[in-house]
């Protein structure tokens, strides 16, 4: 009688069963990381229903069979659930359209991470394995030809990408209470969901023009800013004579990976100081500059701190998450480094690890570094954990420094590798120094005593700089604070909750420290907080070194807006006149896609 029933109505029955499992897939996805019923908005909560059901029926009507549908869209899900899951855990920022760009960089490090899987984790796998394995009674095949089924795929395609288009545009956004803000991109992947977020993500792959821009208008602002007074060049890529060159001093930049100093989160008690040097430096220092960096990432994504820092350019006007290493540098673009060399530098790139990460090597030499040396060129070499240690890499720097031409100035840019996550595992060649006490964090203990180690090499850096007679002015920061396994204590010791913070709360999650210090006479300061696109301007500045027009224009800008990353715009005084701002987007826009071979 069943068996009658079922091929009476089996048409139907299938078609429910078939529409059942989106919705299951979208449903066990988002409980990697969260209860979907509690915290996804309704409206957007059918809308990734609504995807799902459109992928899973395109694959059934392109294939004709319904088991192979349902474990596509049941695999996908789950891998795209997994994945979002990790990147969440070691980043503390969703998957986004643009990490599969990373995917090399992270693939590059995983072995470094733990991805000991959690029961929840462990509950939803087993539950996606088991409905794989069900699929397979699900024989059911579309009966129509594969040529009358292309017009029905292609209809739902269709369908689908005019969906999509909807997702992305802003009054569809604001009529169905979606949340747009790209800034806060963990929130909005909370109450929007997976799958609608990634949908509403890809329009930003690509960056539209500022309003009122064109490359004319570009050039017309620049001239604004030009100084020929400061002995700057008209043409960055002249090289400057012999005797120009041995004015300018030697410009040492390292951007230490993951270095950061949580006590801007909040007191917390460690048996012993974990960064004395740079604490001894910020409390005042001859020929020292100090202050905190306002950062565009958290526990991860090095490249865009390091991509602000050379280009004076902000994440603040390109997509949340976005990493324009990969995305968007794919021809020769203005630089801090094709700058000084056409002021007379030779520009080296060190960075003590993979040539692929964040797809440096192709990167380091549209930017202007004419000598780059990775991981194989440090032939000797002490590992920290499973890194080349801060101390190796500093060592290059000196090596390259005495190895240089002797009648150019050497602009050597270090991004190192000893500091960066994960921080749970045990290492037999190394052993925490500094304990936290009370937090009981291993995580925390561990990256605490890497900073301890950095700050004594760093300290060894600048003894040894001291003795030399060359003018050298050495420049260190932290690319971004680590993540939230680390840092959570400290936060929950100062009342708050890492995965709940206000806004005054996550900017502090966005600071680290910087030290500018000479070796021959400079104006100390203290306190000198300013985001990333500004210190390489800063920098110039304080060495008596030249600046272009467009760092004169950044440090016009620093003026009304101290401080503008992907995550806060500060300006002076609240009537502050956002002409400049328009005007930073045109230039940027313009230096980033438009203007080549020059600076």
């Amino acid at each position: 009688m069943l068996k009658d029933l079922y091929t009476k109505y089996k048409v139907f029955v299938n078609g429910i069963i078939f529409s059942v499992m989106p919705f299951i897939s979208f449903i066990l996805m988002e409980f990697y990381e969260h209860n979907p019923f509690i915290e996804i908005r309704p409206v957007a909560f059918l809308f990734n229903i609504l995807l799902f059901e459109l992928l899973a029926w395109i694959v059934y009507v392109f294939t004709g069979r319904m088991k192979w549908a349902v474990r596509f869209i049941l695999i996908a899900a789950m891998i795209f659930g997994m994945i979002n899951h990790y990147v969440m855990l070691f980043r503390s920022t969703p998957f986004v359209p643009w990490d599969i760009f990373s995917i090399k960089t992270a693939s590059s490090v995983a072995g470094n991470y733990d991805f000991m899987p959690t029961a929840r984790v462990i509950i939803v796998t087993v539950i996606y394995i088991v409905l794989v394995v069900l699929a397979h009674f699900m024989n059911y095949r579309m009966e129509m030809k594969i040529k009358l089924r292309l017009i029905p795929g292609a209809i739902i395609t269709v369908v689908l990408c005019l969906f999509v288009s909807a997702l992305q545009n802003e009054d569809f956004q604001t009529d169905n209470y979606l949340y747009p803000f790209l800034f806060t991109p963990a929130y909005m992947t909370k109450v929007n969901g997976m799958a609608v977020t990634f949908a509403m993500d890809m329009a930003y792959i690509a960056v539209d023009k500022p309003a009122g821009y064109s490359e004319e208008n570009a050039r017309q602002i620049l001239d604004e800013y030009k100084n020929d007074d400061n002995g700057q060049k008209e043409d960055a890529s002249e090289e400057s004579d012999t005797n120009n060159n041995e004015k300018m001093p030697n410009i040492i930049v390292i951007m230490d990976e993951a270095f950061s100093d949580l006590s801007v989160l909040g007191n917390f008690e460690t048996n012993k100081d974990y960064m004395p040097f740079v604490h001894s430096l910020q409390n005042g220092a001859d020929n020292t500059i100090t202050g905190y960096l306002n950062v565009s990432v958290c526990g991860g994504n090095t490249a865009d701190t390091e991509f602000e820092f050379l280009t004076g350019n902000t994440m603040a006007f390109l997509p949340a998450g976005s990493i324009p290493y990969q995305q968007y540098i794919k021809d020769t673009t203005p630089s801090l480094a094709s700058y000084l060399k056409g002021l007379g530098y030779e520009t080296y790139a060190q960075h003590p690890y993979n040539a692929s990460g964040w797809n440096r090597e192709t990167v380091y030499p549209l930017l202007g570094f004419e000598n780059m040396a990775f991981a194989p060129d440090y032939l000797s070499r002490d590992v920290i954990r499973n890194y080349i240690s801060d101390k190796t890499s500093f060592e290059k720097i000196i090596e390259t420094y005495e190895n240089k031409p002797e009648d150019k100035p050497a602009f050597i840019f270090n991004v190192t590798m000893q500091n960066h996550g994960g921080y749970t595992d045990t290492y037999w060649n190394f052993t925490n120094t500094i304990n936290a006490k009370g937090l009981g964090n291993d995580a925390l203990n561990q990256y605490l005593s890497l900073i301890k180690l950095t700050d004594s090499d760093l300290s060894s850096l600048i003894s040894y700089f001291k003795e030399q007679d060359e003018k050298t002015i050495i420049v260190f920061f932290g690319d971004h604070q680590p993540n939230d396994t680390v840092a959570s204590s400290v936060l929950a010791e100062n009342g708050m909750d890492y995965s709940n913070l206000s806004t005054e709360e996550t900017y502090l999650r966005y600071q680290v420290p910087y030290v500018v210090w000479a070796n021959y006479d400079i104006q100390e300061a203290q306190n000198q907080d300013m985001s990333v696109n500004y210190l390489a301007a800063n920098v110039l500045k304080t060495a008596g070194v030249p600046t272009s027009d467009y760092q004169n224009f950044l440090l016009e800008l620093q003026k009304d807006y101290p401080i503008i990353s992907a995550i806060r715009t500060e300006d002076v005084k609240a009537d502050t006149d956002e002409e400049m701002l328009k005007k930073y987007k045109i230039l940027q826009y313009y230096r980033l896609f438009d203007q080549k071979g020059d600076n």
